[in-house]
Order: C-alpha cells, then sequence, then structure tokens
C-alpha cells in the first residue's frame, strides 16, 4: 500500500465485534492506496470475524475475553503508535460507514492543519435519509448540544465512529484513564480540547441496516448519563473544584 506522503505512516484501525457479515464490504471500500497498514482488533467475537479478517491480510490482534468498544479502541491506538503510525484513522467494520472518504479525512491532518478530523453525519443534513432512528437523531442533537456548551467548542457531531487521530493528539491523552465502554468517544474529545487539539469535520453520509452493529434503545440511554457525568467531571476540574488524573 502506498503512502499519499512519504513522511506519514497512516494506518486505519478497525475495532470488531461479531463483524464476519460486513467486515470485507467495509475493507474493500478502503482506498488501499491512501493507507499503510489495517490492523483489527477482535473483541472475542463469537463469529468468523477473525478468520475473515486473517483471510483477508490484515493484523489481527484479538481479546480473549469481551473488554468493550472503549478498551478494543485503547488497543486498536496502541498498536497502531507500536508499529510506527503518524495518523491513525479508526473504521467501524460493519460497513455504516464510509471508508472511501478516507483520504479527505487524512488530508487536513497531512497538511499540518489538524490534530483530528471527524466524520459528521450532521453536516450533510441527511443522516435520516441514510437510516438514521428518529429517537437517536434527536439524542444525537440533543446531547451534541450540550457537550458545545460544556466545552466551549462548536461541533455538530460528538458521537460519529468514524475518526482520524495523529499521533501527537493520540500521545498527549491519558487513554488508559478513560472508559472500556462507549462513552470513550466523549472523553477523548474531553481531553483533547483540554490539550488544546485541532478538531476538524467532513460530511459524510451513513447506512443503517439490520446487519450494522448499532445500540439499543436503553444501553442508549446508558450511554447519554454517562455523557452527562463524563461532563460534570470535566467542568469540575475546570473549575478546580475536583481535580481528575483523566483531563490532566
Amino acid at each position: 500500500m502506498a503512502d499519499p506522503n512519504p513522511k506519514s505512516k497512516i494506518v486505519v484501525v478497525m475495532p470488531a465485534y461479531n463483524a464476519e457479515k460486513t467486515l470485507k464490504r467495509t475493507y474493500d471500500d478502503i482506498p488501499k492506496d491512501a493507507v499503510d497498514e489495517i490492523i483489527l482488533v477482535d473483541d472475542a467475537s463469537g463469529d468468523r470475524t477473525v478468520e475473515i479478517a486473517r483471510a483477508l491480510g490484515l493484523t489481527v490482534i484479538v481479546h480473549p475475553v469481551n473488554r468493550g468498544y472503549g478498551a478494543n479502541q485503547k488497543t486498536c491506538y496502541a498498536e497502531a503508535l507500536k508499529r510506527g503510525a503518524d495518523i491513525v484513522v479508526m473504521v467501524h467494520p460493519d460497513h455504516q460507514y464510509d471508508p472511501t472518504a478516507i483520504p479527505r479525512m487524512v488530508g487536513p491532518l497531512l497538511d499540518g492543519n489538524y490534530d483530528a478530523v471527524f466524520g459528521s453525519r450532521m453536516l450533510e443534513g441527511k443522516p435520516l435519509e441514510g437510516g438514521m432512528p428518529k429517537w437517536k437523531y434527536f439524542s444525537n442533537i440533543f446531547l451534541t448540544a450540550l457537550e458545545n456548551a460544556a466545552f466551549y467548542m462548536y461541533l455538530t457531531e460528538y458521537h460519529s465512529g468514524f475518526r482520524a487521530y495523529t499521533r501527537r493528539y493520540l500521545e498527549s491523552v491519558r487513554l488508559d484513564l478513560n472508559s472500556d465502554n462507549f462513552v470513550f468517544d466523549t472523553e477523548i474529545i474531553a481531553q483533547g480540547i483540554l490539550k488544546g487539539m485541532r478538531i476538524h469535520e467532513i460530511p459524510i453520509l451513513t447506512r443503517y441496516f439490520p446487519e450494522a452493529s448499532q445500540i439499543r434503545f436503553m444501553p442508549s440511554v446508558r450511554y447519554g448519563l454517562s455523557i452527562l457525568l463524563v461532563i460534570l467531571r470535566f467542568k469540575l476540574h475546570v473549575w478546580g473544584r475536583r481535580r481528575s488524573p483523566q483531563f490532566a
């Protein structure tokens, strides 16, 4: 695989759990000339995810027990950095996000203008057309508004699973102190904001279909509450009321 910039190694990481039905479709859509390596971290899947990943020639790391989405990301980023990545792109192997957008995501990072680029379903203004459930759409808008107010930053979406980070970003924050669950995605943004990381968004389209992984309603409620707790810890830290090593 060729590197679009000989000075930067671009690694795609795929946090996987029971992705046998969608993994190959996702892999096929990744522009191979835009990345140097693809790493899949399997979180103790009960299907053929690992077998398929190895057949595709991916670098495969396996968790012997299920540790959670956040823990999977921790392994993804640690392994990518260990292998010399300068830019790490997270792509879910459920084919919900469109990997053909990878060159658009890494471009601003290669230019040195930003430290992270997130794919936003909201920038195009058509997430519902892509099949996003209405309850998820409105909860996304509500939580994003709260996060913007708390973090003094404007993003159209904090909950996208399609992201690219520079080595600088990933090495500047305490990933080990973050949750092993879905709220990891919010914590890493909060940490980056306090470290002065520059975050950019690009519009993306998404697909919602039966095989694509989605958080069900009640887990989504718990996820929303956990975001509120992150906001509370963040504000207490900023105000000096209760310092948190996670945000130091």
